[in-house]
């Protein structure tokens, strides 16, 4: 509860902030002198909406320059390509998943080095896989074999393009196999999972729009602040539900080093993600709903999180390239499952 109180306490300050402020939020087709593009995952446009006027503010203080961020917002692992393919320009990159932002670097766009490069290697804030039911939660929801009783349906996000619907995918898997499931028993509830799913929108936030606003589905598998947002916008119509076991989700930054080299952009660039992971960043951070690098800020905002089991990704697989092939590759569980399923 405290919490979701102190979320809705930073939406009031968000609202203001983004009303006063010079910072754009928005899709943008280009460079502009003086601009950083941030190209970011879904569900985070409140939280930059809070992050980037504070770090304006900070900037000017310290250099006497001013910068204006520019975000666009979509499926993680979409949003990656866009880059990749030029489609969309990029100075720096928060995406949801350390396999997204490695992408770039295996096309050349980002320094072999690229985690190594900011504090805790590149990875200023976690999050989880939780659930959103409805109100009073009818059907009893409390854990992943819940989610395969009859007549539920399960929105969540496409696992092709999306890094919630990535993750939520390998939470499902890790809620069996590390409660002494078989790697047969986890693709079998996988397979089950999404008959489960009545459509697959491509990012977090079109999904939460599927469930929270259309209201299609019993149950919404969604990051743990997007999840907050629901509730806290929904007024007492939606709940969360936290799974005693759940993926830990890790959203790393980097800057894009082909770009904000050609545009002399490095030092404003570096400043912005660093500024991240500082204290007054990391408890906004918090108070939207992210669990912070800095625990101790947390804490001392007086945000608390709920424990559960939160399972990485080297407990399925050896690593994050592991597990794209395994799950996400052309041949993969996933691609095999949700191909058949949702074309």
């Amino acid at each position: 509860m405290r919490l979701r109180s102190n979320f809705l306490n930073i939406g009031a300050v968000v609202a203001v902030v983004a009303g006063l402020s010079l910072v754009a939020i928005k899709n943008v087709p280009g460079h502009t002198n003086g601009r950083l593009i941030n190209v970011s995952y879904d569900p985070t446009r409140e939280l930059y909406q809070a992050l980037n006027p504070a770090f304006v503010a900070y900037y000017e203080r310290q250099t006497g320059h001013h910068v204006t961020i520019e975000q666009s917002h979509g499926g993680s692992s979409r949003q990656a390509r866009k880059v990749i393919s030029g489609e969309q320009p990029a100075d720096v990159v928060t995406l949801g998943l350390y396999s997204d932002i490695d992408a770039l670097r295996k096309r050349g766009l980002i320094a072999q080095n690229w985690a190594d490069r900011l504090p805790n290697h590149s990875l200023p804030y976690t999050s989880t896989i939780v659930f959103v039911v409805r109100q009073g939660n009818p059907h009893g929801i409390k854990d992943w074999p819940d989610l395969l009783s009859p007549g539920i349906e399960v929105v969540t996000p496409d696992p092709r393009t999306s890094g919630n619907g990535k993750l939520a995918a390998l939470a499902g898997w890790a809620a069996m196999t590390t409660r002494g499931g078989t790697e047969d028993d986890a693709r079998a509830y996988l397979r089950s999972l999404y008959h489960h799913v009545p459509v697959l929108d491509e990012g977090a936030r079109g999904s939460a729009i599927t469930f929270a606003i259309q209201e299609v589905g019993d149950v919404h598998l969604t990051w743990e602040n997007e999840a907050l947002r629901e509730a806290a916008e929904a007024k007492g119509r939606l709940q969360i539900v936290y799974p005693p076991v759940s993926i830990l989700a890790e959203p790393y930054v980097a800057w894009v080093d082909s770009a904000v080299a050609n545009d002399g952009k490095l030092a404003e660039a570096r400043a912005y993600l660093t500024f991240l992971f500082g204290d007054a960043a990391q408890e906004i951070i918090a108070r939207l709903g992210y669990r912070p690098w800095k625990a101790a800020i947390a804490a001392a905002a007086g945000v608390t999180f709920p424990d559960l089991q939160l399972v990485p990704v080297t407990a399925i697989a050896k690593d994050w390239d592991d597990a794209n092939e395994k799950f996400f590759g052309e041949n993969g569980v996933i691609n095999t499952i949700v191909g058949d399923r949702h074309p």
